[in-house]
């Protein structure tokens, strides 16, 4: 016969909740925050005081962007179903692409590849093959992306900066480098180098800019119920648009 699946994550009971081998009310309430929670969920470990630290930073640096097309998404969508908050929400994630949310995931898989090349001739391979180099460049930022600034430093400060931050700073130098316009290290590739060098894998980066951006999509939603903004996009996008019949 097949093995039996398992989930290690929770299990409710009749008399309790166990999250992780852990009791959630006689145990967990009241003494982790919602961060070291998301950590245990996400790993099965608690987490150390920078891995707290660092996803707090990480959280609140990657939460909220303005007017960006997933919000918009969210907003338009809780205007047309205002009893559906969580389908606005979903809406709001679905949208939340490379481009929109950016690409940690991928830098850090790229990061852990340069761990056995060179980084300068990873991104020659990626600018020879007409490919963006995921961390770099950004539409709004420059000459710098503030977050990214703020992210490496409070590495350095705090003591956590490894082999992943320094392999990111190479990539920093190689697109400098090779390519013939400015590309600023953008959020995505310090969120990816810290998480790494603080024993996270390439799939728990992904998980970070996703639970943050919740946090922002019900924000937006909680001022689109105060202030609605939903149909007022949607007819300045009809306004924006040329309709040419065909």
């Amino acid at each position: 016969m097949p093995e039996r699946p398992v989930s290690s994550i929770s299990r409710a009971f009749p008399d309790r909740v166990e999250v992780r081998g852990r009791d959630l009310t006689g145990d967990l309430m009241g003494r982790l925050s919602f961060t070291e929670y998301f950590h245990l969920l996400l790993t099965g470990d608690e987490p150390t005081e920078e891995q707290r630290a660092f996803l707090d930073v990480l959280l609140v640096a990657i939460a909220e962007h303005g007017l960006m097309p997933t919000n918009v998404a969210a907003r338009m969508t809780l205007a047309a179903a205002p009893g559906s908050p969580q389908g606005a929400v979903a809406a709001g994630i679905l949208g939340a692409g490379p481009v929109v949310l950016g690409t940690a995931g991928e830098c850090a898989r790229v990061l852990a590849a340069a761990r056995d090349s060179e980084p300068q001739d990873i991104a020659r391979e990626l600018r020879d093959a007409g490919a963006k180099i995921p961390g770099f460049g950004h539409p709004v930022h420059s000459p710098v992306d503030p977050r990214a600034e703020r992210i490496l430093e409070l590495a350095d400060e705090r003591g956590v900066s490894g082999e992943h931050v320094a392999l990111a700073r190479a990539f920093g130098e190689a697109v400098a480098s090779l390519w013939d316009k400015p590309m600023p290290m953008n959020v995505s590739m310090p969120i990816a180098a810290v998480m790494l060098d603080l024993g996270y894998t390439p799939e728990d980066v992904d998980a970070v800019p996703i639970l943050a951006r919740v946090a922002s999509l019900l924000a937006h939603l909680a001022e689109e119920r105060r202030s609605p903004t939903g149909f007022a996009m949607a007819r300045a996008a009809e306004e924006a648009v040329e309709y040419r019949p065909q």
